[in-house]
């Protein structure tokens, strides 16, 4: 793990018992896809040390408020230490470098460049520790003629070819309501900075992972790029359907609700038709086997859509659940609230916070059963941790750490004294 032997009594990440305890994470990226990425380290044990912005993170202007307070930062900032420094002086810039020297991996979602001009660059990094792994999260990679351009996961969405994917053929582009391409960028550079830490144990070197959003994006249309290569398909919008998958569709219910049904396999479209009463159906030269029901997915669809509006949703579920095809009702959040099964797995977890004294997030996936990770407290307020955590890993007086707070360079939350 880290080559610094500086673990002290209290360290967040010692007193962890997740997998990635014992691992040090500096966040400086913003917004959505670095502080996802911090936060998978996170919630698995190690400790990471985010910097943002005396003036916060973006992240925290994003989403629902109550009482100014950010329910999106109360997320996604979750087991971090929060740490308030201003990298665009060059004394916040050296005390980031000195906190980098310490850590195993360091995060950022700057356009290229960025870091390079505050000094805190992979060579420099690396001339302060050789074994620094420094996850890149970007709109369009580090190198290549759009490097430079300003990206968002949306804007990777629009070039990566998976917008024109989503949505109705009818319609403009659609656009789901969640940040989908930060999400999975973080994921992705999450996955290569754990590779790139397995290979340190190795060699002692640490590297560059580059995760460009639009590359993460564009990896979703797997079974797309072949296509077009041999056959010149170019993908379109498919609405609730998947094309090649048949049946595998949204179909409304005699109440005006909706149910998503996928059974694509032989054996399961067998099951969907004993539970429709018309076994005929799977004898039907038409829909016998998958290449046939693909040829004809929009009879099927409609045989499938009379059936399901001629019942309740509730009765179209019992009788699919009965014969053990695959379907479900389009939730949205307050039937998730209401779900035993979430209940039962434990995925939504109440959990402490200082400013909202309590608050419900998504709970940590994935399960591990022998080294589970866990959410131990929400996010909190801008440099709640900043005097703590210079005190700790870098030593710096308390009149140090005011001195620095007088000129700007760092901001510390009213009420922290320590991390």
């Amino acid at each position: 793990m880290s080559a610094q032997p500086d673990r002290t009594a209290g360290d967040p990440a010692e007193a962890s018992a997740g997998p990635l305890a014992g691992y040090r994470v500096l966040e400086l990226g913003s917004t959505i896809a670095g502080p996802f990425c911090g936060r998978l380290f996170a919630d698995f044990g190690a400790e990471v040390i985010k910097i943002e912005a005396p003036d916060g993170d973006p992240v925290r202007t994003m989403g629902s408020h109550v009482d100014g307070v950010s329910l999106y930062a109360a997320s996604i900032l979750r087991n971090k230490s929060l740490l308030a420094i201003d990298l665009r002086q060059a004394q916040g810039c050296e005390l980031a470098l000195r906190l980098a020297a310490r850590c195993d991996v360091v995060i950022e979602n700057f356009r290229p460049g960025t870091l390079e001009r505050w000094g805190l660059g992979y060579d420099a990094l690396r001339a302060a520790n050789r074994g620094i792994v420094m996850v890149r999260i970007s709109g369009f990679g580090q190198s290549g003629p759009y490097s430079r351009r300003a990206g968002y996961g949306v804007i990777g969405e629009a070039l990566s070819g998976l917008r024109e994917l989503t949505g109705d053929p009818d319609r403009p582009p659609a656009r789901i309501n969640t940040s989908l391409s930060d999400y999975l960028t973080g994921l992705y550079a999450a996955f290569g900075a754990m590779m790139a830490l397995n290979l340190r144990e190795r060699t002692g070197e640490g590297q560059v992972v580059d995760a460009a959003l639009y590359e993460c994006a564009f990896s979703m249309l797997e079974p797309h790029v072949p296509a077009f290569d041999k056959l010149g398909i170019v993908a379109r919008r498919s609405g609730s359907a998947l094309p090649g998958s048949v049946p595998n569709n949204l179909y409304r219910c005699a109440d005006a609700r909706y149910i998503h049904i996928t059974a694509m396999a032989d054996s399961v479209f067998r099951r969907l038709c004993a539970a429709m009463n018309r076994d005929e159906l799977a004898e039907d030269p038409r829909f016998a086997c998958a290449a046939q029901r693909v040829a004809n997915a929009e009879a099927i669809d409609a045989l499938i859509a009379q059936w399901t509006g001629s019942l309740t949703l509730a009765d179209v579920e019992a009788a699919l659940q009965c014969r053990d095809v695959p379907a479900s009702r389009i939730y949205d959040v307050a039937d998730i609230f209401a779900d035993p099964h979430y209940a039962a797995r434990g995925m939504l977890a109440r959990v402490p916070s200082e400013e909202l004294g309590g608050v419900t997030l998504a709970n940590v996936v994935p399960r591990l059963l022998g080294t589970p990770g866990r959410v131990r407290q929400a996010g909190g307020a801008v440099g709640r941790d900043t005097r703590g955590v210079l005190s700790r890993l870098l030593g710096l007086s308390d009149a140090q750490i005011d001195s620095l707070a007088d000129q700007h360079v760092i901001a510390c939350a009213p009420s922290a004294a320590s991390d």
